[in-house]
């Protein structure tokens, strides 16, 4: 496992499991290994018997329910760690953890209450104030802003922690209307989370033009848009930027009888390299001849890789929703690879999409978004992207605005639905009763009904974004633009 060889561990642990049936650290070991192998199904069954065997052991109870949450089955998870802060009730790890899965799956007073123990056992869990923070909309009574006030004048050592520290600050002074400091932590914490940071913006920029000569015109002999084939149970792919409200498209439709969400999905990008190794003998492949290679491929075998994959990751049946917004760049292949997938582009007004990102501490992925400069560098580039996909493949992307979601919601639903061929269902716009979980950076938001309150939230900070804003000018694209 450490050397991540997964079949070898995957044959030594059966071994192991077939002799010591009732040894619960193997049976999660195998967990671990089927999770690694794609194959959720068998990750969860094997969870199942290492909480047969678990007894009074609470690390154990916690890396069971660790092991569930990172199969996506939340309530499995929740039900664990339960198990685990009966056992030590006092342990913050245990409770953290508890707080995610209980955010996962919308308690969200729950998860506040336990991030209020952690924080007390242990004050140098920064991590835990940030999440806490963005439960909930602070008010004048009720704020943290003195306690996070005070943790930061003690001038954090830990960078990560300090960041964590900032980004909460700024949530807090923003709801608080205190618009001047929330935006001087902001800039503070962002700034400091891009000096630790490895990333080349030019190579992100220079995939655009890559992916355009290698895609110039749309696939020959594709179905008609909007024609779905009969029997064909096609997967919906939402795509555009992150904060743009790809997790709001995503509820509205999983709410819908015919349909489940199988979250961010990088099944497609997985599925993309191997095919392209594959091609190139096993050996690794640069991004620009992967890009090349890319418009080459067998795309029907492609796209049966991706399901098959999706499908393990997933664990369901039936039609999903691969929120995936990076998916964007694929567009073109997708269209090659699953003719039938419907494509939803999410677009928001520039100013307010570039905005959201960069107030965002995201765990994993964008690091462009803590720099003003290249984040408008980089929307730039993938609106020149979706203005090629537009251009190249008519009526086949379904461009959904945030604005006019907001603005229209039952008549914006409605030909949503049209589009993915689905009957209309009452259940969709009211997505915010779906109990089903959330991990994306929306969990706590997708619990309240549409509210307008984030649409021109960027203005009270014209003065500061102006070099943002004029950036995006000087590229063609006006502040209040919706879509590409």
């Amino acid at each position: 496992m450490q050397a991540k060889d997964w079949p070898a561990a995957d044959a030594q642990c059966r071994r192991l499991n077939a002799r010591h049936p009732a040894f619960a650290a193997g049976w999660l070991a195998a967990s671990h290994i089927a999770m690694a192998l794609g194959r959720r199904t068998d990750a969860l069954a094997a969870a199942d018997e290492a909480q047969r065997f678990a007894g009074a052991d609470a690390q154990l109870w916690d890396a069971i329910g660790t092991v569930r949450s990172y199969a996506n089955d939340q309530q499995g998870a929740r039900a664990a760690y339960e198990r685990a802060v009966s056992l030590a009730p006092r342990n913050p790890q245990f409770l953290y953890n508890r707080a995610s899965v209980r955010r996962f799956l919308g308690d969200l007073e729950g998860a506040e209450a336990d991030y209020d123990q952690v924080i007390a056992l242990r004050p140098a869990d920064y991590e835990a104030y940030l999440n806490r923070s963005e439960l909930r909309v602070q008010i004048p009574a009720r704020n943290h802003v003195a306690e996070l006030e005070a943790v930061a004048a003690q001038n954090l050592a830990d960078w990560r922690g300090a960041v964590q520290i900032s980004f909460a600050l700024a949530k807090e002074y923003e709801d608080l209307g205190e618009y001047a400091r929330s935006f001087e932590h902001l800039r503070r914490g962002a700034k400091r989370r891009r000096e630790h940071m490895k990333y080349d913006l030019a190579t992100d920029l220079a995939t655009v033009d890559w992916i355009i000569r290698a895609f110039p015109s749309g696939p020959p002999g594709a179905p008609t848009p909007g024609v779905a084939t009969p029997g064909v149970a096609a997967p919906i792919f939402v795509v555009g930027l992150p904060r743009s409200g790809t997790t709001l498209v995503e509820r509205i439709l999983s709410s819908h009888s015919s349909v489940s969400s199988a979250g961010e999905l990088d099944s497609f990008a997985l599925a993309l390299v191997d095919a392209a190794r594959r091609r190139s003998g096993g050996a690794h492949v640069p991004r620009q001849s992967l890009v090349e290679l890319s418009a080459t491929l067998d795309f029907a075998a492609l796209g049966q890789d991706y399901l098959q994959r999706a499908r393990a990751a997933w664990g369901g049946a039936g039609r999903f929703v691969d929120k995936m917004p990076l998916n964007y760049l694929y567009c073109g292949l997708i269209r090659r690879a699953l003719p039938d997938a419907r494509i939803i582009h999410v677009t928001r007004q520039p100013m307010a999409v570039c905005y959201a990102m960069y107030k965002t501490l995201f765990k994993n992925g964008y690091p462009f978004s803590y720099d003003l400069s290249e984040i408008a560098q980089y929307y730039l580039a993938y609106r020149r992207l979706m203005a090629h996909w537009q251009a190249t493949m008519p009526g086949v992307i379904h461009e959904l605005s945030y604005e006019r979601l907001i603005a229209d919601q039952r008549g914006e639903t409605r030909r949503l639905l049209e589009y993915c061929g689905l009957e209309w269902e009452d259940a969709c716009v009211a997505f915010h009763r779906n109990p089903a979980a959330s991990t994306t950076a929306s969990a706590s938001q997708v619990r309240r009904p549409i509210y307008k309150d984030s649409v021109a939230q960027w203005r009270h900070y014209e003065s500061q974004l102006a070099e943002l804003s004029a950036q995006l000018a000087s590229g063609g694209i006006a502040a209040t633009t919706e879509t590409s």
